[in-house]
């Protein structure tokens, strides 16, 4: 016996009719995304209590997406679990077969075994990768290590003969490397200046304190930006020409006619490099200081109306005895490990001229940032030492 009780719920998503032996239920409209919740508010209207069977016809629906089959689904799952029979007028629909498969497959044991197994790959490939790299890392150490000591006994030896310094070949290097590298370095130390003493300028203006602009361009020039912009340029000229000429020697054989005939590259090719270097780029330095001065008192002069002699006197006023110093002193170091990276880079070519653009590359990215990297370490030293 039915009893006449007919319910239409979810803007004719669903139709509820009640039995003797539970719930009729006929799925109408569209079950899509859109109409979660419309979907949800049907469902929800629905009283299962005291029904025993649930029976559900799908033959006026219209459509069915796989999220309207997880909420069918769903309601089910909650059904069951209240104690009624779920059962299908005819065939359950295809896309609720095709959630309950998927489920199925996720949590089988055979899924969570390959699972578990591909983690595990995953770890000892991530292991092994750890371990690869650290092996070519610890190799590259020790051979940079073995450049340096090869560069080290080889200065020492030298320095019993003047001969074997090559005073020509050194000489040589301090032109192409310093004296070529003149025009550039004035022009950016003259820029640089310019610009700091006009940023400067700008924000001191509104305090009334634009005579502490000297201050800031005699400091920023003497210790820090005069010495750390010549070292990059210098690394991007001569850190590239070492690698670029030492690799070309690689790849034409002339490094391997230097062994046969009993010459150390390493006294011939490498130490008078370093040294023209160390020797270039103090004066270099000390060149950039003067143009970033004279920088400074030009932007003065006519952008502040300040007078030389006034600009000069605050100028000595504001450095200390250590102030050329310490920005002088950075410029042998940069000067060798600029060197250094180029020189050891050009050594490494082997093969292919396209191994020497990767390596000249290397090397001047190298440079800077060993570069960078120590003035790091020279501006913590010197802030601990209060110089």
């Amino acid at each position: 016996m039915v009893r006449a009780q007919r319910q239409a719920a979810g803007n004719g998503l669903l139709e509820a009719r009640r039995t003797d032996q539970g719930l009729e239920l006929d799925l109408t409209g569209q079950w899509r995304t859109l109409a979660f919740t419309q979907i949800d508010a049907a469902l929800a209207g629905l009283d299962l209590k005291g029904a025993r069977r649930v029976e559900i016809s799908t033959e006026r629906l219209e459509a069915l997406d796989l999220s309207g089959a997880w909420r069918l689904r769903e309601f089910i799952k909650r059904t069951r679990a209240a104690g009624a029979e779920v059962s299908f007028r005819g065939t359950p629909p295809d896309q609720l077969r095709l959630v309950d498969e998927t489920l199925k497959r996720e949590c089988s044991p055979s899924v969570v075994a390959s699972q578990a197994a591909w983690e595990e790959e995953a770890a000892i490939r991530s292991l092994e990768f750890v371990g690869r790299h650290a092996v070519v890392y610890g190799r590259d150490v020790a051979r940079d290590l073995s450049f340096l000591g090869r560069v080290s006994v080889t200065a020492l030896s030298a320095l019993t003969s003047l001969k074997r310094l090559r005073p020509i070949s050194i000489a040589r290097h301090v032109y192409d490397t310093g004296v070529t590298a003149i025009p550039i370095v004035a022009l950016i130390a003259f820029l640089i200046s310019v610009i700091v003493a006009y940023m400067s300028a700008q924000q001191l203006r509104s305090f009334g304190a634009e005579i502490f602009v000297v201050d800031l361009v005699t400091i920023g020039v003497l210790r820090e930006l005069a010495v750390l912009l010549t070292s990059i340029i210098v690394a991007g000229r001569s850190g590239s020409a070492f690698a670029a000429e030492l690799g070309s020697m690689k790849l034409n054989e002339e490094v391997d006619a230097l062994y046969a005939t009993g010459v150390n590259p390493f006294e011939a090719l490498v130490l008078p490099r370093v040294l023209g270097l160390v020797i270039a780029l103090p004066l270099l330095t000390i060149i950039a200081d003067l143009v970033g001065l004279t920088g400074g008192a030009l932007l003065c002069r006519y952008l502040l109306d300040m007078p030389l002699t006034q600009y000069v006197n605050r100028v000595n006023e504001a450095i200390s005895p250590t102030t050329f110093w310490v920005g002088l002193m950075k410029a042998p170091v940069f000067a060798i490990l600029i060197a250094m990276a180029g020189c050891y880079r050009g050594m490494q070519v082997r093969d292919s001229s396209r191994e020497l653009g990767r390596l000249t590359t290397v090397a001047v990215v190298q440079a800077i940032f060993l570069v960078i990297f120590a003035d790091a370490l020279f501006a913590v030293l010197f802030m601990e030492l209060d110089v």
